[in-house]
């Protein structure tokens, strides 16, 4: 766009002179062939003249200030990638507080007791004590037993149940030997806090989730120290702040590790039994409904020991697929609405023998024979097989 600048004659003071002004449009490059300048760029620009500006004003001493200063500024401009992946790195192996609601622990309206709950409760708990099941030996509550500081019993069960979550008792309990092993043959906290990632990892790798459980320990094993003055919480709430536990493990942690019962742990399996059983009206959708309406009407005397109970039950009988109703005495005292007529199929057991398998038999059959006759009168020694008798006639 032109423009013209109006200037008056020193000459002639009723002249009026107009003079060709450059527009700005003019003396900015085109958008198509300009390039982008970059944040850091700009800073550089910027901080350079406001150091000329300072020496100009106040000589070399504040220069030098306003220099550091403008160099501390381009380099956080600078470095921004870089910094925020420091952080993330950080916050990796930092120990955060994990916001977490209060835990309800009733609801508003309690649930009615299903029809012959008792009944089907015992005979549960009586077959139980003929069908073993891997939590017997094996469940979290028996990590503790190779410890014999209390600490270390209280903190060897959180542990347990921190692995435990979509992991086999087999495996989680194979973890925890190994790590503890790893640790120098005691699982205290102080050999947490010393053994780096790496180690926790090799030790835990067979379970499920294992790269975030490595960070879940080494973030809990921070908490305990900073704010639980090294040992394991007594309330539900302080648990579950912890990072990698929830309702679940912070019950069950109580029950093992403090004897404290404020609640039922429910996990997969008794969440499945119990609505197999037709304990709850509606059908719960997930565990912490399950744990809620128990709650309102098992007493608690049972809360501890039904979480025992019920896995076990799952594990040998009341499987998630194949279910032995064939086993299950609620089947044949019609406790179990859910149960199942087991067929079995009656197939032909065939045995293939493999021509290399075993060694060759040889059968030989002889050619002679011995037969027994019944005896005859013996046969003159004068008449052989070929002879001829003639007959006799009447009259001679």
């Amino acid at each position: 766009m032109t423009r013209f600048a109006s200037q008056q004659s020193s000459a002639d003071l009723s002249a009026t002179f107009f003079k060709l002004e450059d527009s700005e449009d003019e003396l900015r490059p085109s958008s198509s062939t300009a390039r982008r300048r970059s944040k850091r760029a700009k800073v550089e620009i910027k901080a350079e003249v406001e150091v000329k500006s300072e020496e100009t004003a106040n000589g070399g001493g504040a220069a030098v200030s306003a220099s550091a200063s403008a160099s501390a500024a381009i380099e956080t401009k600078g470095n921004t990638n870089s910094r925020g992946k420091a952080q993330k790195a950080r916050s990796l192996s930092a120990s955060p507080q994990k916001k977490v609601k209060a835990i309800k622990q009733a609801l508003d309206k309690p649930h009615p007791a299903p029809a012959r709950w008792r009944e089907a409760y015992d005979a549960i708990k009586e077959m139980r004590t003929r069908f073993p099941a891997p939590v017997d030996t094996m469940g979290c509550d028996t990590a503790k037993w190779k410890e014999t500081d209390p600490r270390n019993k209280r903190l060897s069960t959180l542990i347990s149940l921190m692995l435990s979550s979509q992991t086999k008792d087999e495996v989680t309990d194979a973890a925890v030997s190994k790590l503890r092993a790893a640790l120098g043959g005691t699982l205290s906290l102080d050999a947490l806090l010393t053994a780096e990632e790496h180690v926790i990892a090799e030790s835990i790798n067979k379970v499920g989730f294992w790269r975030r459980k490595t960070q879940y320990i080494k973030q809990a094993a921070q908490r305990l120290r900073d704010d639980f003055d090294s040992d394991v919480p007594k309330t539900v709430d302080e648990l579950c702040s912890l990072p990698g536990v929830g309702p679940k493990m912070a019950f069950l942690c109580l029950h093992a590790a403090w004897d404290i019962n404020v609640g039922i742990g429910v996990d997969v399996h008794v969440h499945r039994i119990t609505n197999r059983l037709g304990w709850h009206k509606p059908p719960t959708k997930n565990p912490e409904e399950t744990r809620l309406n128990l709650q309102s009407w098992l007493p608690t005397e049972f809360h501890k020991e039904i979480n025992h109970m019920l896995v076990g039950f799952g594990q040998a009988i009341c499987l998630p697929v194949g279910t032995r109703c064939d086993l299950c005495t609620l089947n044949t005292q019609k406790l179990c609405p859910s149960a199942q007529t087991v067929v079995k199929s009656k197939t032909k057991k065939t045995t293939v023998v493999k021509p290399e398998s075993g060694p060759k038999i040889e059968i030989a059959i002889e050619d002679t024979a011995t037969l027994n006759l019944p005896k005859e009168e013996p046969v003159s020694p004068c008449l052989s097989a070929t002879s001829t008798l003639t007959p006799v006639p009447d009259d001679a």
